[in-house]
């Protein structure tokens, strides 16, 4: 649905994006990660055929971003979040939408039937005839969500959707992306909530300028060594033995009665290594598996691509 090849963005002496090149599925709930100025928004607004791009390749189902009658369709079949939700705040929530809606040349009643539809799902139905002005910021945040769906797009950008938002609304929206899913909608989003991209993406791409790495978030989870920590009422030179001499334990270190060890399948190898210690006389408490989570593997390569 989303493609790219070595798409690159330039501002002045300044390369905000860099040779990306990279494909979202339809269907597909796509996040994109990395710190402030990595340029992730950037990209969304080049795809979104909002600023022009540098060099490069890049398309959105049939068409091209750089054809000014292909940007025309792309404009009509994607829907876009942006970081500011640049809403008319003495308009009230439903004229906001339907103003939008005609925009977007979305017919009377499918207009109407898609404005209730969306506040219901979103939770502001009973408010959609206050100015938008009187709104909290997170509650401005889903209507422009709802902006951003009113025409049924076939994409849609999402720039930090839960931004602002309490748990119980962020757990709304995240619902809410989740059945928008179902409808096999591709959604590319843009968060610095590494545990909402956990919940709600399929696959995740880091970037920082440049393409750092695509994968799903548990493939991306595996990429850093999984550690097996045996709690034990003392470590002594026996156990210590005993263990070294299992093949897949890789490294071994030891603070106070815990033995930290390195192990590529903790699930499978556990078994072996507590038969190891209790044979060599280890008295153990308790065993606990230590797995990277995906906060660990994005600081991991984002620190490993400012060293380059």
């Amino acid at each position: 649905m989303i493609d790219t090849e070595n798409l690159t963005r330039k501002f002045g002496n300044i390369t905000a994006v860099e040779n990306l090149t990279l494909h979202v599925n339809e269907g597909e709930v796509f996040g994109f990660l990395g710190p402030n100025g990595a340029g992730k928004t950037t990209t969304v607004r080049m795809l979104c055929c909002l600023i022009s791009k540098t060099s490069g390749k890049a398309r959105i189902g049939d068409f091209t971003i750089d054809n000014e009658a292909d940007c025309l369709k792309i404009r009509k079949m994607v829907g876009l979040l942006p970081e500011n939700v640049g809403l008319y705040d003495s308009l009230s929530a439903y004229r906001n939408l339907d103003f939008y809606g005609e925009l977007y040349e979305v017919p009377n009643d499918k207009r109407r039937e898609n404005i209730e539809r969306i506040l219901r799902l979103l939770g502001i139905w009973e408010r959609r005839g206050d100015a938008v002005g009187t709104f909290s910021k997170g509650t401005k945040q889903k209507i422009a969500i709802a902006r951003a769906l009113i025409h049924d797009p076939q994409v849609l950008f999402l720039d930090e959707p839960t931004a602002n938002l309490d748990p119980e609304a962020s757990k709304t929206v995240r619902d809410f992306i989740l059945e928008l899913k179902k409808e096999k909608r591709t959604i590319f989003l843009n968060t610095h909530n590494l545990d909402e991209a956990e919940r709600l993406c399929d696959r995740i791409a880091i970037l920082k300028t440049r393409l750092i790495v695509v994968d799903s978030p548990k493939n991306l989870e595996r990429g850093i060594q999984p550690k097996t920590i045996v709690h034990l009422e003392k470590v002594n030179r026996a156990v210590m033995t005993a263990v070294k001499k299992l093949p897949t334990v890789k490294n071994i270190r030891t603070t106070g009665n815990k033995m930290i060890l390195d192990v590529d399948d903790p699930e499978k190898e556990n078994p072996k290594i507590v038969r190891a210690v209790v044979t060599a006389g280890g008295n153990i408490k308790f065993v606990t598996e230590l797995r990277s989570t995906l906060e660990d593997v994005y600081l991991k390569l984002i620190k490993e691509a400012e060293e380059r």
